[in-house]
């Protein structure tokens, strides 16, 4: 495991988001690096098609739900 400086004002929003996802300081910076990797490699691939490309391939199975 490495050592990732940010700044400050980052830091503060991964914190924020952390909160409001329900992930770990770290998780939410991982996350972010992931999908930003992935957007890197597939530029035509929507957030969400990332999303669903990531759970399909951990054999997640998505359920339609009715529009709220």
């Amino acid at each position: 495991m490495g050592i990732v400086k940010i700044n400050d004002e980052l830091h503060e929003e991964v914190r924020r988001a952390s909160t409001v996802m329900c992930r770990s300081i770290n998780a939410q910076a991982e996350f972010w690096m992931k999908i930003g990797m992935l957007a890197e490699a597939s530029p035509t691939l929507s957030f969400n098609d990332i999303v669903k490309t990531q759970l399909s391939a951990a054999h997640v199975r998505l359920v339609e739900t009715a529009p709220v």
